[in-house]
């Protein structure tokens, strides 16, 4: 959420930040609904000094023995106008926060501005693109042919968007899973076990809310959500917070799996693992303080990018455009990791700093260095996503005969197995 302030004093920057996000938002409402709000906060203020006022002489008159009906009566009806500015208050604010709910963070000055993915820059690239001299099946059938994924029992226990990983091919999510959190772990991150269902509140709190309500799996007797990402519980553990900033930076792992109904990507990467409704993910949240979030942004690419390079996979790094960031990310590189079977780069992190529009839609602040309230910065990372990452070691490190060799940092999760079938 952005401060009301920052609205009020620069109303171009704000709408041009959602019209270059997409966003359909009606500034110029957004401010006539503020100052209405400020023009009856100030006139229930008025009303209440003069209902003070009247308070006080009904006490000199009948201190004085003197008939105080007329002041009583004129202080009755100033109680009930209180009343129902209070009550007109109440409803500019119900709308005014509808309205600020759909307004987007604003994209920090470095992103390229551009209308969706065509205008993402990319940035680097790391390792040599696998260039075999064999036709590499795509996971979905080299998959089946190792009996390691079943797509067909999936979809009876669940329909389509669905996989199941057999024997070797669970193992190897498994070991994927431990080696992430062995190596974060080590670096300093906490390990957190989080839950999977959160409230609205939660959703809310970290951006999906109200804007992605129909990508979520929502239980309506219980107002719960299934996560997303670990990203809205992990970050949600301080909300409604004040740490004190010598806890700060603070930063959080978190293995779990992710639920997404992708109801705006219908049709799209039907086959395999590549776009699924339920994936499990090791996740990364920083919360930091203002002037460090940027070299932190920088810090947890990085982190990122450590999990491929150990895996000796080809990648790059991508600059997210304006128009293809989130709605609550200010700044956002994506890891593209190269597919040998399907030929392609898939995303398989998105890498972001939000600023402060999650610290103020969860309330989270810190006490700084001049002992004043201010928001902390919140950034997350997915290191990484789980499903697209065993789609494409199935394809980098497929064999001719078609074995598929284990990345040697795998190996001893895996029990010292060099290949799969």
């Amino acid at each position: 959420m952005l401060d009301m302030k920052l609205i009020r004093e620069h109303p171009e920057l704000v709408g041009a930040a959602a019209i270059n996000k997409n966003q359909d938002c009606d500034i110029d409402q957004v401010l006539a609904l503020d100052e209405r709000r400020r023009e009856i906060i100030r006139g229930v203020e008025r009303l209440k000094a003069e209902r003070n006022r009247a308070s006080a002489r009904i006490a000199v008159k009948k201190k004085a023995g003197e008939n105080a009906d007329e002041v009583v009566e004129a202080t009755r009806k100033l109680g009930d106008e209180i009343k129902s500015q209070d009550q007109a208050l109440r409803e500019v604010e119900v709308e005014l926060q509808k309205l600020l709910d759909w307004i987007p963070n604003i994209p920090d000055s470095s992103v390229p501005v551009g209308r969706d993915e065509a205008a993402n820059v990319v940035v680097r690239d790391w390792g040599d693109k696998p260039q075999p001299d064999f036709k590499v099946q795509p996971h979905w059938e080299i998959g089946e042919k190792l009996g390691i994924l079943d797509l067909p029992a999936a979809a009876a226990v669940s329909g389509s968007g669905f996989y199941v990983l057999r024997g070797a091919g669970a193992r190897l999510q498994r070991a994927l899973i431990s080696y992430m959190l062995d190596l974060h772990t080590a670096d300093g991150f906490q390990e957190i076990v989080a839950p999977y269902l959160v409230t609205s509140d939660a959703m809310y709190g970290t951006g999906q809310l109200p804007k992605l309500r129909d990508d979520m799996y929502h239980v309506e007797s219980d107002d719960l959500w299934l996560i997303p990402t670990a990203e809205v519980s992990v970050t949600n553990l301080y909300r409604q917070r004040i740490i004190a900033e010598e806890e700060l930076p603070i930063h959080l792992v978190a293995h779990s799996p992710c639920f997404r109904r992708e109801a705006g990507a219908a049709g799209k990467d039907t086959r395999g693992m590549i776009r699924v409704h339920q994936f499990d993910k090791v996740e990364l949240v920083k919360i930091v303080s203002p002037e460090t979030s940027y070299p932190e942004l920088e810090s947890l690419l990085a982190q990122c990018e450590k999990v491929l390079r150990g895996l000796e996979l080809h990648y790059r790094v991508v600059e997210l455009a304006t128009g293809d960031l989130s709605f609550a990310s200010a700044r956002t590189c994506d890891l593209e990791l190269w597919a040998a079977g399907v030929g392609r780069y898939l995303e398989i992190s998105s890498v972001s700093n939000f600023e402060a529009f999650q610290a103020r839609r969860m309330n989270l602040r810190f006490r700084n260095v001049e002992k004043k309230l201010d928001f902390p910065h919140t950034l997350n990372g997915s290191g990484l996503a789980l499903a697209r990452l065993v789609a494409a070691i199935l394809e980098d490190y497929q064999n001719a005969d078609g074995t598929i060799t284990v990345p040697g940092v795998l190996r001893q999760y895996m029990g010292g197995l060099e290949r799969i079938g």
